[in-house]
């Protein structure tokens, strides 16, 4: 039996070309739409910690500890007792930064479907990642060692608050880190291996480039919260 045909625009469907589904109204694969979802209920997250912080802080503000006297150190024996403030975390900053540009150069080989290049670029992100774990690893033990933890507080930091919202919004952003040097090790993996060119495109690494430039892009407001106001 023929099928029943119907008039659409310019021609004419069938009863289940009609039914079988459209086209996406947007230009994006359905993983990337997916992707931003995710980073959006992300932000949702971290705004909600972020406003808990500034609502302490401005309830607390005559109390509030300076960031240039809690953050003086360099957590590391060699530097033991020099006065330079924010000059660690400015590292930690900077490892960051570079891991994004990193990560835009293995989107861009993924475009021109350069297995290696992709690889190349997301070594040194990935390394970057690393590193910037061991360095707030290495800030915690320091500032857990002066006896600030999220229960207690030091001359320096004056209330429990301060140390509290610290621990948990780094750790939450640190887990976010780990969670991407996770995912980029395993693009790396993948991709050495020819994943992607069986796949016939390297859309993954734009995916999780997005995951992680957020991530980079959070720092960022951690950092003025915490570090510099």
């Amino acid at each position: 039996m023929a099928q029943a045909t119907l008039e659409h625009g310019h021609g004419a469907q069938t009863s289940k070309e009609l039914w079988s589904g459209g086209h996406s109204p947007f230009k994006i694969s359905y993983g990337k739409i997916m992707m931003w979802y995710f980073l959006i209920s992300d932000t949702f997250t971290f705004a909600s910690f972020l406003i808990a912080y500034a609502a302490l802080r401005f309830a607390q503000a005559d109390a509030w500890p300076n960031p240039a006297e809690v953050f003086s150190s360099i957590p590391l024996d060699m530097f033991h007792g020099v006065n330079a403030p924010l000059v660690f975390v400015s590292f930690m900053t900077f490892l960051l930064i570079l891991s994004s540009w990193t990560m835009v150069r293995a989107v861009q080989e993924g475009y021109r479907m350069n297995k290696w290049g992709v690889v190349k670029f997301l070594i040194p992100t990935i390394i970057c990642g690393i590193g910037f774990l061991f360095c707030q690893y290495l800030e915690w033990t320091h500032l857990i060692h002066d006896g600030m933890t999220p229960t207690t507080a030091t001359a320096t930091t004056k209330i429990t608050n301060f140390g509290q919202l610290f621990f948990v919004i780094t750790g939450f952003h640190g887990m976010h880190v780990f969670g991407g040097v996770v995912l980029n090790i395993w693009l790396a993996v993948s991709a050495a291996g020819g994943r992607f060119e069986k796949v016939g495109h390297y859309e993954m690494v734009e995916k999780i480039g997005l995951y992680w430039h957020f991530v980079d892009l959070v720092w960022v407001y951690v950092f003025l919260c915490f570090y510099l106001l």
